[in-house]
């Protein structure tokens, strides 16, 4: 087959939150962090002092978690080396182009504006967008795209992957993750939980976010690869008064144990480690686990750079290179949400 693209530059950004480097750097993360008016939703000047007040707040237990994970959060160093394998494998399917594989973090370095001058140095003729987050949403796609398309000012023609809930290699990689943690259970009765992290309901219920219903449909997709599995979806990381989707991690965990079930906890939502992942669901969540009596306890790790996933990623990247606009990689929104970019797309709208 003739590569079609040889000769041309290709850049591919992945777009994910980003994270603390050190201790120094987790207070200004965590202000970033709150400052989005994705994350909270008020006027520019209060939602800057609201900001600067829960950072301020959550500045020494945060920083207390950071410790656990040496200091500073792994989640760049696992992204550079996904965006490596994800080159490696771009550049052995394009072999006459040269492709180039960038990183935007929205709340800490590299951050976007960085990122975007850095595309436009490279000079492509083609960019992919392509968000790290399988499952659309407000508070994280497209606050990321938002940022990205207000920033770039550099050349190329650019197509955007608005979301991959049920992407093949995604699906597979995943449930051989889970396989893994169900085989060193044993006979043991196990509940294997989906743990995605949780959004206020309002953003589904009000904004027609469709990220519960894009995760539900990965869980499913997963489930079906599994057999028959004991299951259920639940959602992490839950702050503020709000009313958050449900039901809570710790509750479902405590469900289990209820139930005289063992638990393989599985990152849904996420495709690195970081500290949702390493101190959240290993250690505090471990810890009720064991107060509960629950055992086993096992945690299937993220999917990182597991060769099935990287391929979806290349997988995607190909199929946008066919085409212009904003579209899912595979089955994305089932759904007309209001918030979807496809949707606003169709309505001659150009998507945040």
């Amino acid at each position: 087959m003739t590569d079609t693209s040889a000769g041309r530059c290709i850049a591919v950004v992945l777009f994910n939150l980003g994270g603390p480097d050190d201790q120094a750097s987790v207070t200004p993360f965590l202000c970033s962090l709150f400052n989005d008016p994705a994350i909270i939703g008020l006027p520019g000047i209060v939602r800057t002092l609201v900001a600067r007040l829960i950072s301020s707040r959550r500045e020494r237990e945060a920083q207390a978690n950071y410790a656990r994970m040496g200091g500073g959060s792994p989640l760049l160093p696992e992204t550079r080396r996904q965006a490596e394998a994800l080159k490696a494998e771009l550049a052995a399917r394009h072999p006459g182009a040269e492709v180039g594989v960038f990183i935007a973090m929205r709340y800490w370095h590299p951050l976007t504006a960085q990122t975007a001058a850095e595309v436009a140095a490279f000079a492509p003729d083609e960019i992919v967008l392509l968000p790290l987050y399988p499952q659309f949403s407000t508070t994280t796609t497209q606050s990321s795209l938002k940022i990205w398309n207000e920033v770039y000012r550099g050349p190329g023609r650019s197509r955007t992957v608005c979301c991959y809930p049920q992407a093949e290699g995604w699906l597979e990689a995943q449930a051989a993750m889970i396989r893994e943690r169900l085989t060193e259970a044993g006979s043991r009765p196990v509940r294997v939980l989906f743990s995605a992290h949780g959004i206020p309901e309002m953003l589904v219920t009000g904004k027609g976010d469709p990220y519960q219903e894009q995760v539900e449909a990965t869980c499913a997709a997963v489930a079906a690869r599994l057999g028959q599995i004991d299951w259920s979806l639940c959602y992490q990381s839950r702050v503020g008064p709000l009313k958050w989707l449900g039901p809570a991690t710790p509750d479902a965990i405590e469900a289990a144990g209820r139930d005289g079930k063992g638990v393989v906890l599985v990152p849904i939502a996420f495709v690195s480690e970081h500290i949702e992942t390493l101190v959240e669901l290993d250690i505090e969540y471990g810890e009720l686990a064991h107060e509960h009596g629950i055992s086993p306890y096992l945690r299937a790790p993220t999917v990182s750079v597991a060769p099935r996933f990287i391929g979806a990623l290349a997988d995607a990247v190909e199929e946008a290179l066919g085409r212009t606009g904003v579209a899912p990689f595979g089955p994305g929104c089932q759904g007309r949400w209001k918030a979807c970019p496809c949707q606003a797309e169709k309505r001659g709208k150009r998507p945040a």
